[in-house]
């Protein structure tokens, strides 16, 4: 039999507004708000029948009538604004958020989501709406890492590196669960855990191998923070098998590490329908029927499902696979929660229940919308210094299939904003006077033409142009989750290439082939190969798929109106071919963690419209001991003519260590300078920035040894300025 997970039901945190129970039930100890949580959550379990309790652990929990308790839907999304439960502010999707490499911003854009979802589900109660996606346990931040450009769900992540990801994880899950002492805002969930990124095809069948070293430094890292640093609520098992064993019970994931080695109380949540995957056919197979599948989840330490195979608790119980106490752990923690979030309290008692519900789609958060979608604008390469473009061209063509797409901008898991300036828009916006010749193209996904994709006409028409700007890339429409997909060069939501479908690739060389400088926007989710496109355009920005405000942001960047500072949260490769197998989960050749030969723009490259330079760094000591912090500083100079923002980045890389990887992000931070302005920026490397796996202990820890820290505005060896450092035991 599994090891039964222990909680502590210590008394708790915060949440939301007031369900009103009938006057019957107010005088038993569970409604007694002046009490601990623990003895609320003791009494309502003792009053509570098997088949009442059974019903409480699925995403949608049914109702305990006799005792006021109401049903409640656990499932609820807020990747980039709050999802799939109507307006809401739209905000750049994840990936993008990730190039804005702005902790303050994105803690404070993920404050402004958790008010938009406290305002809907007070007025969700007030409807007596309990539906999905008006609750307040969100299953958000996706931290998983992007190992492989492919993976179409990569763009819901915040990209290839676990330290940027911890970092931009732990600021959105303290922005979602709020700071109240008493009560939860509302919960996050660190998803999918672990080990899991793709592919789309297999994830219900798939078992993913890890060596320890990947394990415990790149897989592991980010759920870690959320765990320890951020205090996340809820954790969410993935599709995928692990080392033979289903992730939503796997006792190496759940038990051993997550909840003794991290010391986890809160939640596991499955992934939905992961627990069907235990033992329908042609998926895991690991299970001969669901209540031995849901026996064993529940004693690993999966307290809610997302599905229905938890039904079968009852006949687990009945076979003596397991018993009422050991169900009572889960159903403890998930009652807790609900107790944390204010569910049986009344509105008054819970500050959070006084947000309005004129706070959602408000102005302050599309202002926020703007702020975070031209922060995200990458810019990544400039020849000539064809951008910024002048305000008195005469003609301007806005060609390309994402230019006037709004669907597009808002990506998956997304709501639905009250309005979307799209590209052209945008553009149009910004140069009223300018002539614009506006049309598709060609198709997003389409084949190549022999006649070619531009047609006679359009042809013609794009000569009277002085500059031809071309919105392609791809589409949430293409990539994503799980997506009945039948296009060449895409599977299941992934993609099988990772170059521009071909329609694309030739339009871009026709467009070229006129004599006009090109400026291509690319919208995407993922990294783009553009090795042998690169010749045809002057100058690419790219705007993954930036929000609601989307298309104002890439005006401003275009017309100079907005300095660029955003830095890819991913590599791009030059091509498929610099890729390994996707099915592979080894680190060995992926990312630039591990990547040695030359890419085409690396990860933390972004252009300015100005430029800066680094002064020679200072150390506090160039020895220390091994778990010591040590303080690296450096001036930093705006040389430019105009102001902008720097993100500034520090990578350690650990010598005659040929296991460790060629160099890894330990610090960063976004500044604004303006021109001839110099600043002091000092970063304090703790001991983590020096850990590495130790296979005697099987974690990382910090290690001795010789070190190079390394700084500058990208990951790139030419761009870094460097110092060395020896730890001693």
């Amino acid at each position: 039999m599994k090891k039964l997970v222990l909680i502590v039901l210590a008394a708790g945190v915060m949440l939301c507004g007031g369900t009103l129970l009938a006057q019957d039930y107010l005088g038993m100890p569970f409604m007694d708000s002046g009490r601990p949580v623990a003895e609320r959550v003791e009494d309502l379990l003792e009053r509570l029948t098997l088949e009442e309790k059974v019903g409480l652990m699925m995403n949608r929990s049914h109702a305990v009538e006799r005792l006021g308790i109401p049903e409640y839907e656990w499932w609820n999304e807020a990747l980039h604004g709050v999802a799939r439960a109507g307006l809401a502010t739209v905000f750049p999707q994840a990936i993008g958020l990730a190039a804005a490499f702005d902790r303050q911003e994105h803690y404070r854009t993920f404050c402004m989501i958790s008010d938009e979802a406290r305002a809907k589900y007070n007025q969700a109660q007030r409807e007596g709406n309990r539906n999905r996606y008006y609750g307040l346990t969100f299953w958000t931040p996706n931290i998983n890492i992007f190992r492989d450009p492919r993976w179409g769900r990569g763009m819901e992540t915040y990209g290839e590196d676990p330290y940027l990801s911890a970092v931009l994880g732990v600021a959105a899950v303290k922005g979602l669960q709020g700071d109240d002492p008493n009560y939860y805002k509302t919960h996050a969930c660190a998803k999918h855990y672990a080990v899991h990124s793709g592919p789309e095809w297999n994830r219900h069948s798939y078992d993913a191998y890890a060596t320890p070293r990947d394990l415990w430094e790149t897989y592991l890292p980010v759920f870690e923070s959320l765990v320890r640093e951020g205090e996340v609520q809820e954790v969410m098992c993935a599709y995928n098998r692990f080392e033979g064993e289903p992730c939503c019970s796997s006792d190496k994931l759940l038990i051993q590490i997550l909840r003794e080695k991290w010391g986890y109380e809160g939640i596991v949540v499955s992934d939905c329908g992961a627990i069907d995957d235990f033992y329908r056919q042609a998926r895991h197979e690991t299970h001969s029927t669901a209540a031995a599948a849901s026996a064993d989840a529940l004693l690993t330490g999966t307290d809610l499902e997302c599905g229905n195979s938890y039904r079968a608790l009852n006949k687990a119980l009945e076979e003596s696979l397991i018993t009422e106490t050991q169900l009572d752990v889960s159903l403890g923690r998930l009652l807790k929660a609900r107790f944390e979030l204010g569910m049986f309290d009344p509105a008054d008692k819970v500050p959070w229940s006084q947000i309005p519900y004129n706070i959602v789609a408000s102005p302050l958060h599309a202002e926020q919308a703007l702020l975070m979608a031209r922060k995200s604008m990458t810019l990544l390469k400039n020849s000539n210094n064809v951008l910024p473009l002048g305000k008195d061209i005469d003609c301007i063509a806005v060609i390309g299939p994402n230019a006037n797409d709004t669907t597009m901008q808002w990506a998956n898991y997304n709501g639905v904003p009250a309005a979307t300036v799209t590209v052209l828009q945008g553009i149009q916006g910004k140069v009223p006077a300018t002539r614009i010749i506006y049309d598709e193209g060609c198709d997003i996904a389409g084949p190549a033409e022999e006649d070619g994709v531009i047609q006679p006409r359009l042809k013609e028409r794009l000569q009277e142009a002085s500059v031809i700007i071309y919105a392609g890339g791809l589409s949430p429409r293409l990539e994503g989750e799980e997506m009945p997909v039948k296009v060449a060069g895409f599977r299941g939501g992934d993609r099988e290439i990772i170059e521009l479908p071909a329609s694309q690739r030739q339009m871009l060389s026709e467009l070229k082939d006129l004599g006009k400088p090109v400026i291509f926007v690319l919208c995407t989710g993922s990294a783009i190969g553009l090795a042998e496109d690169e010749q045809h355009y002057d100058a690419l920005l790219n705007a993954w798929y930036p929000g609601q405000a989307g298309g104002q942001a890439v005006a401003d960047v275009l017309f100079g109106d907005y300095n660029p500072a955003g830095r890819l949260p991913v590599t791009f490769y030059k091509s498929t071919d610099q890729l390994p197998d996707f099915q592979d989960y080894s680190m060995k050749g992926r990312t630039y963690r591990y990547m040695e030969d030359p890419v085409l723009y690396p990860f933390g490259h972004g252009l300015s419209y100005t430029t800066f330079s680094y002064g020679k760094a200072r150390i506090s000591a160039r020895i220390i001991k091994a778990g010591d912090p040590v303080t690296v500083s450096f001036e930093v100079r705006n040389t430019g003519k105009r102001e902008g923002e720097e993100v500034l980045q520090v990578y350690v890389q650990r010598l005659r260590d040929p296991q460790a990887p060629v160099k890894s992000l330990r610090g960063f931070s976004r500044i604004a300078l303006a021109p001839g302005e110099e600043s002091l920026q000092s970063f304090v490397l703790e001991a983590g920035a020096f850990s590495f796996y130790d296979p005697a202990q099987d974690r990382v820890v910090p290690k001795a040894g010789d070190y190079r820290i390394l700084y500058g505005p990208s990951s790139e060896d030419s761009r870094l300025e460097s110092l060395v450092l020896k730890i001693i035991e």
